[in-house]
Parts: structure tokens; sequence; C-alpha cells
């Protein structure tokens, strides 16, 4: 599979069919190569006037698997086609999406469906992607033929300069990336959801970005627990203050952002951390969630799930919206973080179609326990048609995906234009949002 992936990848499949090549078409992408949260000019040129043509993305990921898109357009007068202003008129999406190839890219046909297209090694070399373009309108899930066009482009997940430092500091592990320059910059500590394991493409983009960015495993990553048994916060205490004393590091303080169970790890250390102050939560919850948090002489016992309450559709995937056990049943306060303590500030980013959980009700429940203790150091950024897993600008659109935990696909919701754009929204924002509360002189 693997191979036969390379090869398509590569414009060398072994079919019973012959491309035919039209040297007169052109395609363009600029710029060809550009870091992964960057928005590309594509166009065709070389066509007849109203020419149906259908452009296609394909990626091969670090583990084999074969990933594509394709849009249907037809050329103007003067024989181009250009995403920046023409709708596409079907395959994988319609409308003007300039960077719609990008957004619906899912697994080919022949491979495993609900796979996540992640950079892995993102420091190593970026991820590169085919672009051609064909003759007529193709169904999304055909073979391809009659290539007219190809280019070669890059998605680079490192700015050059920017620098991956490997940590097995005490016991905390991960990855440090230091923006190049020679000034301090704000800190950020990266974590994501139940997972596990050491994501570092947020991190390495915040730093191309001008942060100091620590990717933050807490489990399933070398000796770290192999699963969400307990969680001790004087870890990620450990965590921030090596983040905080960095010499690269400026005041005043530290910030952090979390992914699902990251999230409700980042509120619990704006609240207990006085070197965290500024914490942005997406699609997180407002309670310490899946097993006992433990803190010096005290434990926020962990919000349980009820997996009799989950659902599951004709095609396997599992609806687990309903199996938290809820965070606002007076049974459950014990769970609540006592977030009115923290003397940071916050940003909830939430996707109010979020069929992971309901982070929507819980970023307003956050938000009303700030108001009701006088607070008003908060901020909150709601997305409707988004769904549960928002990341940075121009990642595939993944609307349900294997969960490592459960090993089943799990459903997370959303729409891909309104989530995509939800996307791009919010990248900017947290990036204001840090440079307001982590910026001050140099040291």
């Amino acid at each position: 599979m693997l191979r036969a992936a390379t090869r398509w990848a590569a414009g060398c499949w072994r079919a019973p069919y012959k491309y035919t090549l039209y040297r007169a078409v052109s395609l363009s992408v600029s710029p060809q190569s550009a870091l992964a949260d960057e928005t590309l000019q594509i166009r065709v040129q070389g066509l007849s006037p109203r020419e149906q043509v259908t452009i296609r993305a394909v990626v091969v990921d670090e583990q084999g698997c074969l990933f594509d898109s394709c849009a249907h357009y037809a050329a103007d007068n003067s024989g181009t086609v250009d995403l920046q202003r023409d709708a596409s008129l079907g395959g994988d999406y319609t409308g003007v999406l300039p960077m719609g190839l990008f957004w619906s890219l899912s697994p080919a046909v022949m491979e495993k469906p609900y796979q996540r297209l992640e950079k892995k090694s993102v420091h190593k070399s970026p991820m590169v992607m085919d672009m051609l373009v064909h003759k007529g309108h193709m169904n999304p899930r055909a073979i391809p033929k009659d290539m007219a066009a190809k280019i070669k482009i890059e998605r680079q997940f490192c700015a050059p300069g920017v620098r991956r430092i490997r940590l097995r500091e005490g016991a905390v592990r991960g990855s440090l990336f230091l923006p190049p320059g020679e000034g301090s910059f704000p800190g950020v500590i990266d974590m994501f959801g139940d997972d596990g394991g050491l994501v570092e493409y947020r991190s390495s983009l915040l730093a191309s970005r001008g942060f100091a960015s620590l990717a933050l495993p807490y489990v399933a990553f070398e000796d770290l627990p192999p699963a969400m048994t307990e969680f001790h916060l004087e870890y990620f205490e450990e965590a921030a203050k090596f983040l905080f004393r960095h010499p690269k590091v400026r005041g005043p303080g530290v910030g952090v952002i979390g992914t699902g169970k990251g999230a409700d790890l980042a509120l619990s250390m704006i609240t207990f951390l006085p070197q965290v102050v500024a914490a942005v939560s997406i699609s997180g919850c407002c309670a310490n969630t899946a097993a006992n948090l433990n803190y010096k002489d005290f434990t926020i016992p962990g919000l349980t799930y009820n997996m009799s309450r989950v659902r599951v559709s004709e095609t396997a995937v599992f609806d687990v919206s309903e199996a938290l056990d809820d965070p606002l049943d007076p049974a459950n306060s014990q769970c609540l973080i006592p977030i009115e303590k923290a003397q940071g500030s916050f940003l909830f980013v939430v996707g109010e179609n979020d069929l992971n959980w309901k982070s929507s009700v819980y970023a307003k429940a956050a938000i009303h326990r700030l108001q009701e203790n006088g607070k008003t150091n908060f901020n909150l950024l709601t997305y409707p048609g988004a769904g549960h897993r928002i990341d940075p600008p121009c990642s595939p659109f993944c609307p349900a995906a294997v969960d490592r935990v459960l090993g089943v696909p799990i459903l997370g919701g959303g729409e891909l234009k309104a989530h995509c754009q939800a996307q791009e929204d919010s990248w900017q924002k947290i990036q204001d949002f840090f440079c307001l509360h982590l910026t001050e002189a140099e040291k």
C-alpha cells in the first residue's frame, strides 16, 4: 500500500491507461514553499474559454497513508482559473474557498478511513504535496487521468532559524521550540488531548510566529504514564518554572494553550500556578476530567464517563457527546476547577457544533463562574458550525477520527467551511491574546 501510494503521489501510478499531458496549460502556486498556516494563491492558465477542469491535491503522510482532495472549476473567458476568485462547482467542496483543497484533504479511497493528516517530524522536512490539473470534471473518488499540469509544493512547519530542543529536564519531557534571533520571547506551553504522545506542529508554528513554545506531553510518551489514571500538577508546575526561567523567555509569566483534555489542564495551571498568567482553552471543559488531579495537599476528582451513553452510527462512528457526566450537576461540583482564583487571563475557543463533548456549554459555564466572582479577565471566541478540534489554519477538516484510547472513530462534529474559517480566525486572535498578556520589557 505504501509503494502504491508513493507511486501515485509521485505521478508514476502504474494503471492500465496513460496520462495525456497538455503542455500549454500551466499551474502556479504562490508561494510554492510556505509555512503550513499560510494561505496560497493558486491559478491555472492556458485553458480554453469556459473549459472544465478538476484540480487535485495529493500528499503521502509519514506513515505512508495517501490523502487527496479535488474540486471542479470552469475557466473564465481568458482560459484562467483563480482559486482566490472562482467558485468550485463540485468535488469535495463548493464555493469560493481559496484553500479548500487543503481543508478537504482526507484518506484516499484505498486507505483506511478516519485517519488524521498530521505532521509528526516537524523539524526534519516539510510536508510535500502534489497539485494536479485534470481535464474535465471527475468523480472525487475516481482514478485520475488526462493530467494537464502538475506542481510540487512544500508546507513548512518551522520557519528558517527556528530551533528545536528535546527536553529531559527533571521529570519534564517534550520539545522546546525557539524563534530565530537574539531577543527574548513570550513563552507558551502547548498541550493536546487524551490521545497522548508528543504533538509538535502547533508549537513549531507558534515559534515560527515569535513565541518560545514548549510542546508538553503528559501521557503515553517515553517514561510518562501510559494512560490517564492520575495527574500530578507538580509535573506541569515544573514545566512552567522551566519555561519561565529560560533565558530566551520574557515575563511577566508564561502562557498555556490546550485542546480537549489539555484545555482543562490549562485551566488548572492558570488557577494554581503563579508562573502561568494567560490560558487558551480550545474545546475544553470547566471541570477536571478523566482522572484525579493532585496538587500538594488537595485533589480535584476527575469527572467520569458513562460509556452506556455512547451511540454508534451505521458506519461504526462513535458519538460520545453524551458520555461525560454533567459538570454542572451539583453532585459533580467537587470536579469543577476553581478558576475564579486565577490572577491571569482566559481565552475560551469553542465550536458550537462540537460533538465530542459540550465545549460551548462548558465555556459559558466557566465564564458565568468568573462573572459571579466579579471577574472580567476573559474573552470568548465561539464559532457556529465549527467542531471539536480547532487547529491552526489550513489544517484539514476531520469530522471524525480514530481515538487512540478507544481505538474506534469518534465523531468530532462541524462543517467544513465553518470549521476551517474558525481555524483561520482564531489563530491570529490566539497570538494577539498571548502578545497582550505575555509581553513586557526584555530581561
